[in-house]
């Protein structure tokens, strides 16, 4: 079965590449390679290099690109290895790169990978599929402290005590095993009042779970710094984030990127400048056109930098 990913933003994030003919990009999360289909028939005498983990991306991302093209090469990485991996093919300058966080269209959609709580399937939520820890080995060996920690960190998720508290106490019988026993066991530590409201009970539990699984924050604010320091001159950065937690972490970093660190009591030469440019001083959001067709469009926000 042939699942569709529809690229969130991206006519937006094209247009913030300014994409060079003849540039080096990289695309840090390949997806269903929306966003790398268009920048590569914007860079015939460029390069495109791809990175995503998951191996049913990969494999579907080099059906679609090689249609455009043969000037991309795909790697098989976290994009947490974006400096050795693009030095290990003697690239050590970029003029481009695009983030699009989160997980992909197809992720949720595939049951098998335990990503949403919309199908019933084994708890899994692995981006990359030959890794052995999952979200099974968070929900059935962490401590209640530590569970109710990931739950408030990674999703602010109200009622992460009770929730831990009600799946230490399922877990005694037999191993919470399924997505939908997890849902059971969530909506059995709410009250009903939350329950009536809108929106699914275990949205904010499954998302901190698949933090958790992927260390997703960390891997991106690592990956971040090496991009600063891959930029060529006049090159951007472009981010979209679909929570809070990582557009907090790239509005900091843009902002200490584009600020002058000056110790104080040292006079600031005029031509002196923050080695990057904010682009975007509030969030690029999407179109009321786009919010139309694409529901997981309402999340997302862009975050611009350029190098100077």
């Amino acid at each position: 079965m042939e699942y569709i990913h529809k690229s969130v933003l991206l006519n937006e994030a094209i247009e913030n590449l300014h994409l060079k003919e003849d540039g080096i990009y990289v695309d840090a999360t390949l997806g269903g390679a929306g966003h790398s289909k268009e920048i590569l028939k914007r860079i015939p005498k460029g390069h495109l290099y791809g990175f995503d983990q998951d191996d049913y991306a990969l494999d579907r991302s080099k059906k679609v690109l090689s249609e455009v093209g043969s000037n991309f090469t795909l790697i098989k990485s976290n994009f947490t290895n974006l400096k050795e991996e693009l030095n290990n093919l003697g690239v050590t300058k970029i003029d481009g790169i695009l983030y699009d966080l989160g997980v992909s269209s197809f992720q949720f959609d595939i049951p098998e990978r335990g990503f949403s709580y919309n199908y019933d399937a084994k708890l899994d939520m692995r981006m990359d599929t030959s890794k052995s820890f999952s979200a099974y080995n968070i929900i059935n060996e962490y401590d209640e402290k530590s569970l109710s920690d990931v739950f408030f960190k990674y999703s602010e998720e109200p009622f992460s005590r009770p929730i831990a508290k009600k799946i230490c106490e399922a877990r005694k019988n037999k191993p919470i095993e399924t997505t939908f026993e997890l849902v059971d066991v969530i909506k059995s530590a709410l009250p009903q009042k939350v329950l009536n409201k809108k929106g699914h009970p275990a949205k904010r539990v499954f998302q901190a779970l698949r933090i958790e699984v992927n260390d997703e924050l960390k891997v991106f604010e690592n990956s971040l710094k090496q991009a600063f320091d891959l930029m060529n001159t006049d090159g951007y950065i472009v981010v979209i984030t679909f929570h809070s937690l990582e557009d907090r972490i790239c509005k900091t970093m843009f902002k200490e990127a584009s600020t002058l660190d000056v110790p104080e009591g040292l006079p600031i030469m005029p031509d002196t400048e923050a080695p990057f440019e904010l682009i975007t001083r509030h969030p690029i959001t999407s179109s009321d056109e786009e919010l139309d067709y694409n529901n997981r469009a309402h999340s997302a926000k862009m975050r611009v930098l350029r190098k100077r």
